[in-house]
């Protein structure tokens, strides 16, 4: 009866959720629109709108739909963490067997021959030579009386609880890279087409200067020259076409392929549609949405767990054990009247001196738990300074977009301009060069500022925690699948 009311406690500190920090905006004074209907960038922020599951649909591009898809089915790294919850878990489970008694069966047979000079003989028979059969059932429990088991199955089911929410991260990270990694490809693309179409236009601009200089219109020193330019232009070629190839692999390994194996998708900055809404969570619903501040609170909780385990392993620990069989010369008299036995036994042990070695692990689970705190804090600082990193990204970025497009704009109509005069005869070799390179410049500068832009929305998607929350239950097997 004491056991019994003994073990509904469990000594050590009970774990508290740590409260959400109490700041109410990501950013300071009202940079940002933060209130429901705010806009930044162009685009509308929903403050406190939940974030869909599947993020990457407001891309409205079917081809990372699909992309995103055959990653979370065939990645590695995905499937690596979704076996290293099964572990935890059958873990955890193991640990609960600690909570009750341990019976284990034992069947001995043996032939044994006793020294005929012997005072007494060992078989009842007085024969020197005989068997020895012998059938038990032992027992054994170690009751928990202050809880330290429970708090270790505590500890055990709060690291499951943070492998899984690994699996989250690994799940948010691997969309978000498959996602940017398209994006970039699409970037690439981009930057490859508009590096030909200059070395198109220069080529064709490089044919009419070669007429004029058979002509004897100009000198063949401004032929040269535009040589030189288309020259430098095609250098850039290589390094966009071995980039290309790069993250053509790199999508390949993120969706589990080899790198033989090739994509049929490919990707262009206009197969993306920008999303004009945008969910933004919360200061207080962040922490309890991002996948690495759930992992370290539920190391938290494992932690302050193991103080309870301390503290426990310092009580006196009480053991019941309990034996029943029966010993025969042969298997036909065994359980017979006469050779059954039993025993039941009871233990209470105390350490009295250790040299302070469970004291100081007790000491050590109270400092593991102080890290975990601090580690806690530092993961929410973290999740709280992406979002306010990738705000201020967003900020930036349409205006980085508008000035792009204007600036190339302007040098499209200057090419143009020049292009004219060149063909009609009225040629300024320093015009025309940098006329080309600001052309250039400013398309490849147009497009990574756009690519920048797709980027940083899935940044954004990602420092909230990217609706993992909304996945769809498990649906249970049908009943042929039972049978």
């Amino acid at each position: 009866m004491l056991i019994a009311m003994l073990s509904g406690c469990a000594v050590g500190p009970d774990f508290q959720i740590p409260l959400p920090p109490g700041v109410t905006r990501y950013l300071p004074g009202a940079r940002v629109p933060e209130s429901p209907g705010g806009v930044i960038a162009g685009q509308k922020l929903n403050a406190g709108a939940d974030i869909p599951e599947r993020w990457w649909e407001l891309f409205r591009s079917r081809h990372l739909n699909e992309l995103i898809t055959q990653g979370i089915i065939h990645n590695t790294d995905l499937q690596a963490a979704e076996s290293a919850v099964r572990v935890a878990q059958a873990n955890a489970m193991a640990q609960r067997g600690a909570l009750f008694p341990v019976i284990t069966g034992d069947f001995n047979v043996s032939r044994q021959k006793t020294p005929l000079a012997s005072v007494s003989p060992a078989s009842a028979s007085g024969a020197s030579t005989f068997s020895l059969v012998t059938a038990q059932v032992a027992v054994s429990y170690v009751p928990d009386v202050w809880g330290g088991t429970r708090r270790a199955i505590e500890s055990a089911d709060a690291l499951a609880e943070a492998q899984a929410f690994q699996r989250e991260a690994v799940y948010l990270t691997l969309t978000s890279n498959i996602a940017n990694a398209a994006i970039q490809e699409a970037a690439l693309r981009d930057q490859l087409a508009a590096t030909q179409r200059v070395i198109a236009l220069a080529t064709r601009l490089l044919g009419i200067l070669r007429t004029q200089y058979d002509k004897g219109q100009i000198a063949l020193i401004d032929v040269v020259t535009q040589e030189t330019a288309l020259a430098q232009a095609k250098l850039l070629l290589p390094p966009l076409q071995k980039q290309l190839g790069q993250q053509r692999d790199l999508l390949a390994f993120l969706t589990g392929r080899f790198p033989a194996e090739d994509i049929a998708a490919t990707f262009q900055i206009g197969s993306f549609r920008l999303p004009r809404s945008l969910p933004l969570s919360l200061p207080a619903d962040l922490v309890r949405q991002r996948p690495d501040v759930r992992v370290a609170e539920a190391n938290l909780h494992a932690a302050n767990a193991q103080i309870g385990v301390a503290i426990a392993n310092r009580l006196p620990k009480i053991t019941l054990t309990g034996d029943v069989g029966s010993t025969a010369n042969s298997f036909s008299k065994l359980f017979t009247p006469g050779t059954g036995f039993w025993m039941i036994a009871g233990d209470a042990a105390q350490t009295i001196f250790d040299a302070g070695t469970l004291y100081n692990k007790q000491r050590a689970a109270e400092e593991a738990l102080n890290q975990s705190a601090a580690l806690y804090r530092s993961v929410v600082l973290t999740a709280f300074q992406n979002v306010a990193d990738t705000l201020r990204a967003l900020q930036a970025d349409s205006q980085a977009v508008s000035a792009a497009m204007a600036a190339e704009q302007s040098a499209k109509r200057n090419i143009d301009l020049v292009s004219k005069q060149v063909e009609e005869g009225q040629v300024s070799l320093p015009v025309l060069i940098t006329a080309q390179q600001a052309f250039l410049q400013t398309s490849l500068a147009r497009i990574q500022a756009q690519a920048v832009r797709l980027s940083d929305t899935v940044a954004l998607f990602q420092a909230l925690g990217g609706g993992w929350w909304n996945k769809a239950p498990p649906v249970p097997p049908g009943p042929d699948v039972l049978q």
